[in-house]
């Protein structure tokens, strides 16, 4: 029997990819935010995702949607809470030779 992964932040472990619905596809190319989600980090697109398709009510499912492509184009924010990406990877200095 498998042992309980804990995905999630933190640990180092990113569970299996998502199904992206295509009403959240559809939202992301009308705002052209498509690379903005792709640049987030895995655990950060999977639980977007999760959290916009566990909304019972349409309304809500809306609602987060709309806060998923605000926070996309702004940056600065996961889930209601403040986020500064990570800084990009040193280049590495041309070898001289």
């Amino acid at each position: 029997m498998a042992k309980n992964q804990g995905f999630g932040h933190g640990r180092g472990l990113t569970p299996p990819a998502k199904q992206m619905p295509g009403f959240v596809r559809s939202a992301l190319a009308a705002r052209t935010l498509m690379d903005a989600y792709r640049a987030r980090p895995d655990y950060q697109q999977h639980e977007y995702l999760d959290w916009i398709n566990t909304a019972k009510l349409q309304d809500l499912k809306r609602k987060r949607l709309n806060q998923m492509l605000d926070e996309l184009e702004k940056g600065d924010a996961y889930k209601g809470e403040p986020w500064t990406p990570p800084p990009p990877p040193p280049t590495p200095a041309p070898s001289a030779k």
